[in-house]
């Protein structure tokens, strides 16, 4: 995070306010434009934003291929067989 900070309220209490910083490289945004994704992010360039952008996208796609596995191996097993578990003693 970068060196600037807000006041809070309290006396002698100052946090790191969240667009003091780009988000990807970390360069301060202090006196220079911002540009916002995703409500609250801020970066320092269009460039910064567009590789958060393909991160997210990247990360979806991972996420959707994942679940569409999931979904293929679960219909691919015989529904109509009963499977039963359970201990077996013999005597």
């Amino acid at each position: 995070m970068s060196g600037y900070y807000y006041y809070s309220g309290c006396p002698d209490h100052y946090e790191a306010h969240y667009l003091d910083a780009c988000s990807v490289c970390g360069k301060s945004l202090h006196n220079s434009d911002i540009f916002m994704y995703r409500g609250n992010t801020p970066f320092c360039s269009k460039e910064c934003r567009q590789e958060q952008m393909e991160i997210d996208e990247a990360r979806e796609k991972k996420l959707k291929s994942g679940r569409s596995l999931r979904k293929s191996d679960s219909k691919s097993s015989t529904p109509n067989k009963t499977v039963r578990t359970g201990i077996v003693t013999v005597s």
